[in-house]
């Protein structure tokens, strides 16, 4: 992503190539990634039970239902529920989720789990899982209906990765009316507008710094706002009505590669 190729220029996300980088700034481009808008899309999506759109939201809200019920969580509509798909590893912050499970669970809150990575991470989901029943859920390895299904029917989806060179799950959540609460890095910087920042046209909550005291700050935030129905619905509406397709992103990569060529024939 544009913010991605300007962090890897940075001695620390550059892993050693920041000078290289650097020097060759003037080689390098970011790109956001584009969605497959016909298999992410509310509208047409057949693996989740209830289609939905930005003006009718019934859907989603049965589609709640029906995660509560396959995950074997307690089927609370007043529950706020989060939800994490992803590699379940440092990187994507998922330390940071384990860390703050008594105000994510506050007043009732829900929290579904599907990844595959680090064992640690793993044993301390299934531990949390197995301590909060009805309240946690935690699913290992991938299951595609699953995903789509945990973008339709959560609240808020969490993604407060330490890095992120683009990422696509922050750009599904917004297309489901599904806010999520992102590090302020990379592509998630690049992709979600700041609902705090921008009342008017925010699509989710960014995080001020990539820790802890971020995490739990901007978790306060989008609890706040999920309160508050037509603060969450005008949120709402505001990500399912963005443009993620490749159409943008690849005419993008033409001007690269016209630039490539020029440069050549130069």
């Amino acid at each position: 992503s544009p913010t991605y190729a300007r962090e890897i220029q940075t001695e620390a996300f550059g892993v050693g190539l920041h000078g290289v980088l650097q020097a060759r700034a003037d080689r390098l481009t970011g790109i956001l990634n584009g969605i497959d808008t016909q298999a992410w899309n509310p509208a047409t999506d057949t693996l989740i039970p209830r289609q939905f759109t930005a003006r009718d939201l019934k859907g989603k809200a049965m589609n709640k239902t029906a995660l509560q019920q396959r995950c074997g969580l307690a089927v609370n509509p007043k529950a706020m529920l989060f939800g994490v798909v992803s590699r379940l590893t440092a990187q994507k912050g998922i330390d940071l989720v384990l860390r703050h499970l008594e105000p994510l669970l506050a007043h009732g809150g829900q929290l579904v789990v599907l990844g595959q990575g680090e064992t640690a991470l793993q044993d301390a989901l299934q531990s949390a899982a197995q301590g909060n029943p009805g309240a946690i859920a935690a699913t290992f390895g991938y299951d595609e209906s699953l995903a789509h299904l945990i973008e339709a029917g959560t609240d808020c989806f969490l993604m407060p990765s330490r890095f992120e060179p683009c990422g696509l799950n922050q750009m599904y959540s917004q297309a489901y009316g599904t806010p999520p609460i992102v590090s302020p890095t990379g592509g998630l910087v690049d992709s979600v507008v700041d609902a705090t920042a921008d009342p008017a046209h925010g699509t989710g909550f960014v995080m001020r710094s990539a820790d802890g005291p971020g995490f739990l700050e901007a978790l306060q935030r989008a609890t706040q706002a999920w309160r508050a129905p037509r603060t969450w619905r005008r949120i709402q509406a505001n990500g399912m009505a963005r443009d993620f397709g490749w159409e943008r992103s690849a005419a993008q990569y033409v001007e690269v590669y016209e630039q490539a060529i020029e440069r050549a024939r130069s």
